[in-house]
């Protein structure tokens, strides 16, 4: 099955865990619905009572059209009926998983695991029941011995590289989608999470590459402009990410604050800081809690020549992220413009301590200018 379809990347911003965790119950819809015929095929060929394969086909007719609880219903009658059939087994664990009855789903899965070690879909699944419960470490053992069964699955190793990115390693999700791509060059998604994987490995150049074909395969990818863009930005390409930004947003799906947010700090970068107030207001809104937001929106309205409003706006940011240390220097400048000298000081004091708080760092810059 393909996969289908958020905060930024790592290096600018805090770790996406629950973009993951939303992308992963996605995938996890897709890719459970499995083709009735083949699931029913193989019940017939095992030799079932017509007892259980009416149950079994129900069973696959409702996860098909999504109806979860009646596919459990049945798939927990025909377990009653015939508890050493592998489909039934697998239909069973599928219907726990979709509707939330992780610890039933993990039971049925480690005790049919044990029956069949060496079904690689039900490893998968296990995986997957792991994984869903946050628990990363066994999700890993189960997907890749799924994965020594079964190499050629796309699936697998998609499903490898998503609790690999849940842990901020780029490095071996780079691997599994390099794999999953493989065998499927045609998946846009998986190119889009290979180029977050190249982008957080330091492998910029590489990473557009990969947005580059995700919006070939397709154009409509959501967040796919916006992924792009915030590569180029990271370059130092701020035009180029500015009409990726604004092509992300033409594009008429609703406002993604990241998005605006991401505009209006290249267009601040570009010193076209008149839009650039425009759309930070907007992700201000929207994110109430983005310190970087309201700190741009601060340097632009001092930049503007509204005081009063850029101290509200980097106040805010400072109360949103007390340790960042430009803030305060923006702040002493407004303070300065106002008279208020001996509070002036106090902020560029403070800006001192900060930033000779701040730990040293190497490689990719992430230092901003003040």
């Amino acid at each position: 099955m393909r996969p289908v379809s958020r905060r930024t990347f790592l290096i600018a911003h805090k770790p996406a865990s629950k973009w993951w965790a939303h992308f992963a119950r996605q995938r996890l819809c897709w890719l459970l619905l499995l083709p009735s015929a083949v699931l029913l095929a193989r019940s017939l060929a095992a030799g079932q009572s017509p007892n259980v394969q009416t149950l079994v086909r129900s069973g696959q007719a409702a996860l098909d059209a999504g109806q979860f609880d009646r596919a459990t219903a049945d798939f927990e009658k025909a377990q009653r009926l015939a508890p050493d059939n592998l489909e039934v087994n697998r239909g069973l664990v599928l219907g726990y998983l979709q509707t939330g009855r992780l610890a039933e789903a993990e039971a049925v899965g480690r005790t049919a695991v044990a029956r069949w070690p060496q079904d690689g879909q039900l490893q998968h699944w296990l995986g997957l029941v792991y994984f869903k419960q946050g628990q990363n470490a066994e999700a890993l053992e189960a997907l890749r011995r799924s994965e020594k069964l079964d190499s050629a699955q796309f699936g697998i190793h998609f499903d490898i590289a998503l609790v690999w990115l849940t842990q901020k390693q780029y490095s071996p999700a780079a691997d599994e989608l390099e794999k999953a791509l493989s065998l499927e060059p045609s998946n846009a998604l998986a190119h889009v999470l290979l180029g977050r994987a190249y982008q957080n490995s330091n492998r910029t150049l590489q990473a557009i590459e990969q947005f580059q074909t995700a919006l070939r395969l397709d154009p409509n990818l959501p967040l796919g402009h916006y992924h792009l863009g915030f590569a180029y930005g990271s370059l130092g390409h701020n035009r180029e990410a500015i009409a990726e930004y604004e092509r992300e947003l033409a594009a008429g799906k609703p406002r993604n604050p990241e998005v605006l947010y991401q505009l209006g700090h290249c267009l601040l970068e570009t010193g076209d800081w008149k839009p650039a107030i425009a759309h930070l207001k907007q992700a201000t809104d929207l994110a109430p809690q983005n310190a970087d937001a309201f700190y741009d929106l601060g340097k632009a309205l001092l930049l503007e020549g509204d005081v009063e409003g850029a101290m509200v706006a980097l106040r805010r940011s400072i109360e949103l992220n007390p340790t960042d240390p430009s803030p305060h220097y923006q702040l002493a400048r407004a303070l300065e413009k106002t008279g208020q000298g001996e509070e002036a000081r106090q902020e560029r004091q403070r800006f001192a301590e900060l930033k000779r708080a701040q730990p040293q760092t190497g490689g990719m810059a992430t230092g901003r200018v003040q």
